[in-house]
């Protein structure tokens, strides 16, 4: 599920040096973040993140201390792929926020970025798998507490002008029944409109729509010209008396 032209891969709560071993050999950077409170990667994990880049000879690994809900050191939009793998129970265990570890997934990845987990499927009371998917999506609650307030003021004004669209895009899950406490494995695309509103989107699409128009008429112009080329021809070859030098 990993595309080809996949470059960079973060995982949300390393713990060892597997995942080394078994994302694609075109992946060229492996960034790490941890579950531990301080944010810094232990000695031990560090050691076999060393030995496995050895011994795979394919992704660097980016060793950075950095907690899996607070990316600090990664850059909005610069990773392809992030993988999480039964890190959310032990965010949990450790005092980390595991919803705050899927926003950031959400803000490293590029549009069109996967983000692929297996998790524990309900933690806190909550399902992970809806969590995703209703990330960016306006919590009901806040929705309903907003248009209250609006209706007290007066404001007449459309609502939809504060709809946000999903983050992501579920490409396809499946429940692991192969653990005693239940688990979901997905993959995620990150949307090209994740965290517009309606407004955003709307000007964005008439945006494209403009540009394409415009390719339309330049090309609607480039063939009149070439029409109008070809029967300038054919007029001053049938105007030529036959025998004509």
């Amino acid at each position: 599920q990993t595309p080809r032209s996949a470059d960079v891969c973060l995982q949300l709560g390393t713990e060892d040096g597997r995942p080394v071993t078994f994302i694609p050999r075109t992946i060229e950077t492996f960034i790490t973040s941890t579950v531990e409170p301080d944010g810094v990667l232990p000695i031990s994990v560090r050691r076999q993140l060393t030995q496995q880049e050895k011994n795979r000879g394919a992704a660097r690994v980016s060793m950075v201390d950095q907690r899996a809900d607070d990316l600090k050191d990664t850059p909005d939009e610069s990773v392809d792929v992030v993988i999480s793998l039964q890190a959310a129970a032990r965010m949990k265990e450790k005092g980390l926020d595991w919803k705050k570890s899927v926003q950031e997934a959400a803000r490293v990845l590029k549009p069109g970025g996967r983000f692929l987990f297996v998790e524990q499927t309900d933690l806190d009371g909550e399902n992970y798998l809806e969590y995703v998917g209703n990330l960016g999506v306006a919590d009901p609650d806040t929705e309903i507490q907003n248009t209250e307030e609006g209706e007290d003021m007066g404001n007449d004004d459309e609502t939809e002008e504060d709809e946000s669209f999903p983050t992501f895009e579920c490409l396809g899950y499946d429940d692991v029944d192969l653990v005693l406490v239940p688990h979901v494995a997905a993959v995620f695309v990150k949307s090209e409109d994740a965290g517009l509103t309606a407004a955003e989107r709307s000007a964005k699409e008439a945006k494209i729509e403009q540009e394409r128009m415009a390719e339309i008429s330049i090309s609607a112009f480039e063939r009149g010209i070439k029409k109008r080329k070809r029967k300038k021809k054919k007029t001053a070859d049938s105007s030529t008396p036959e025998g004509a030098p």
